[in-house]
């Protein structure tokens, strides 16, 4: 899932309904000529371009998407003049034998006061040259996105641990390696393009795991927040003025020219087969299809069905998957590792040694590469000087001496400094990640809604694998056709590219949860609870009655609204506070049932009322239909825009 961050604007698409949804064009910022930009495209454009244009200048010159990954990041960038070319960003410095260094590692390292020093590669480098006495002073995170998705209570002051056990806040971390992407991206474009304007010239995207919630987008946006000239945040009344504007999601994209381009990105970005070369036709209106994002921390699935005449896209089922990610095979060789030499070793070692440490899960990513179902012979996995010094000092016997006792017959030592993994060996590291990602494959087929996918597409960084292809093709090949696109590991970026040029092209979406607010409802004898029943004024009144929005898997049309009333409790009160509840199921009746969370406030500003005679209402009109829910607000006696922001990191 891509998040947009629109140059000066906190929510983008604010219109009423699924059709129109305005664009705030930000003032100066001309279109920008590229024609002399010498850069070649990753891929080529594979259909005649159309000519058609409108002659409204964009309010972007380029677009450019981060894809923030759990094991590796990077970013690429397509300008508005040519839509169709997508660049990837430069090559990096560094890398590790048999990885391609496309992108570079989500490693971010700060120096011991906390500042910035290095990130991806050279961060990585930097810290595994430092002394081991030294390095425990400095921050080193790596993989520390599955951070965000794994903690339940996620707030603002939530902290991140380093590998040697210091910590800093999660924000902090976050906001430091957005910046350095934000920053090699400009210097990047300033190269190629030295007349781009430097404001407002930038539409920014953000990769996000289409299965978190809401508070894991909205700490991303916070952490953005903290990156000057990434994102800035939203004035209130020019929300407003937007909301009523109306608009077209793209004006600077005339219809034939968006048809193209969805056109276009079917048959040239996705459906290129990794190995057989061969370029499919488009893909027909009605055809329905699943991606499976199998990432570093988690797999995301999604279903779409492609829709005529305009080319768009409609979710069949909520999105769904889980943390089955590569990561996943990590841990399996840390406990590995700890059956071998002792769970005690292996933390003391982590923590004593954390460069070293560093140095043995690259030796192990090289391996996990190279892993192959076809394979036969053994594969060497260096153990670091220090380890086996470090576990010598600690155990009073040598690590082969481990190896014996520990009855792990598929590993074996060698005299060379190596654990010698037989295929066996490894391919049980890859099994119970690779399981979970089958059995939630073949129980999203199972639904009523899911039937009739003809294709299932395997993109993200663990679709590289062999290990990973190999099950997938074997499980579902003969229910649907199973495609591994080029660059599998780049499909992400390039999507989100594209979905930057074209943010309406998922036209409807399902809702993940059931939202809504408690509210009171006059009371029913034998229907109601009695302790429910609340007396009010002599009128007999339920509690806890959850008012729902949306409920779970509903189909939600891009640009809808949903419009609740609200009337402040006294007069002159200047701010009101509406707690929202959330819930998995769809058939809940009270906030207090189980399963049942608050999961976020909605605040109104209400300012002073220039007449505290009579009634006041408060009409909050709240989105659910775009990557995030997004809240407005009406003075409806007044007219004016009321400050309305909506918060899932608060509770």
């Amino acid at each position: 899932m891509a998040m947009l961050l629109e140059p000066g604007m906190q929510s983008l698409r604010m219109g009423a309904n699924g059709e129109r949804c305005p664009t705030p064009s930000p003032p100066g910022s001309p279109g920008t000529p590229h024609d002399s930009c010498s850069i070649a495209p990753l891929t080529p454009s594979q259909s005649p371009r159309s000519e058609a244009r409108s002659q409204q200048t964009p309010s972007f010159s380029v677009v450019v998407a981060i894809d923030f990954g759990t094991t590796s990041s990077g970013y690429a960038f397509s300008f508005t003049s040519d839509p169709e070319a997508i660049h990837m960003m430069r090559k990096w410095e560094g890398g590790d034998p048999g990885v391609a260094n496309q992108k570079t590692p989500t490693s971010l390292l700060l120096t011991p006061e906390g500042a910035f020093h290095s990130f991806g590669y050279t961060a990585r480098d930097y810290y595994h040259d430092l002394d081991p006495e030294e390095a425990r002073e400095w921050f080193y995170f790596e993989k520390f996105k599955m951070k965000i998705h794994s903690t339940s209570d996620l707030t603002m002051k939530t902290e991140l641990e380093a590998v040697n056990g210091k910590k800093m806040a999660a924000l902090e971390v976050f906001a430091h390696a957005l910046r350095f992407f934000k920053q090699h991206a400009v210097q990047e474009l300033k190269d190629q393009c030295p007349s781009l304007p430097e404001s407002d010239a930038i539409r920014w995207v953000l990769t996000v795991p289409a299965i978190w919630k809401q508070p894991a987008k909205q700490f991303m946006r916070e952490a953005a927040y903290k990156v000057g000239g990434l994102l800035r945040r939203e004035i209130p009344w020019k929300r407003g003025r937007s909301h009523r504007n109306g608009g077209d999601p793209d004006p600077w994209l005339c219809p034939p020219a968006r048809e193209q381009l969805r056109r276009s990105r079917h048959s040239r970005t996705f459906l290129v087969e990794s190995g057989v070369g061969e370029l499919w036709s488009e893909m027909q209106a009605g055809d329905r299809y699943i991606v499976a994002d199998c990432g570093g921390g988690t797999v995301d699935l999604t279903v779409h069905q492609i829709e005529k005449p305009q080319g768009t896209l409609k979710e069949l089922y909520k999105a769904s998957g889980g943390p089955y990610g590569a990561v996943g095979v990590d841990l399996a060789f840390e406990k590995l590792l700890c059956h071998i030499f002792g769970d005690d070793f292996i933390a003391t070692f982590k923590a004593k040694r954390p460069a070293a440490w560093v140095d043995l899960t690259i030796a192990f990513e090289a391996r996990k590469r190279a892993a192959a179902p076809s394979r036969s012979s053994p594969l060497n996995i260096s153990l670091p000087f220090s380890f086996i010094d470090f576990y010598r000092k600690h155990r009073g016997h040598n690590v082969e001496t481990a190896l014996r006792k520990s009855n792990v017959n598929l590993v074996k030592w060698s005299s060379q400094g190596m654990l010698r993994m037989s295929p066996e060996a490894m391919n049980e590291l890859f099994q119970p990640t690779i399981s979970h990602i089958i059995q939630h494959i073949d129980t999203l087929l199972t639904k009523p809604e899911v039937h009739g996918v003809k294709f299932l597409f395997l993109v993200g960084g663990f679709a590289e694998s062999a290990m990973l292809q190999r099950a997938v093709q074997a499980a579902f090949g003969h229910r649907c056709r199973v495609i591994v696109p080029q660059d599998v590991g780049l499909t992400i970026l390039k999507g989100a590219v594209l979905f930057g040029l074209d943010p309406g092209v998922v036209r409807v979406r399902r809702s993940p949860l059931t939202y809504g607010v408690g509210v009171l409802n006059k009371f029913v004898e034998g229907k109601h609870p009695r302790e429910k029943l609340l007396v009010k004024e002599g009128k007999n009144w339920c509690t806890d009655i959850f008012e729902k929005f949306v409920t779970v898997d509903q189909s939600v049309a891009l640009g809808e609204v949903v419009q609740r009333s609200y009337c402040p409790a006294r007069p002159g009160q200047r701010r009101t506070i509406i707690n929202i509840y959330c819930c998995d199921r769809d058939d809940v009746v009270y906030i207090t049932d189980p399963g049942v969370r608050k999961c976020g406030t909605i605040s109104l500003e209400l300012g002073d009322a220039e007449d505290t005679r009579g009634r006041r209402e408060i009409r909050a009109s709240m989105q659910f239909g775009d990557t995030e829910i997004k809240v407005t607000a009406l003075d409806t006696r007044t007219a004016r825009s009321v400050r309305a922001t909506i918060d899932f990191l608060s509770n």
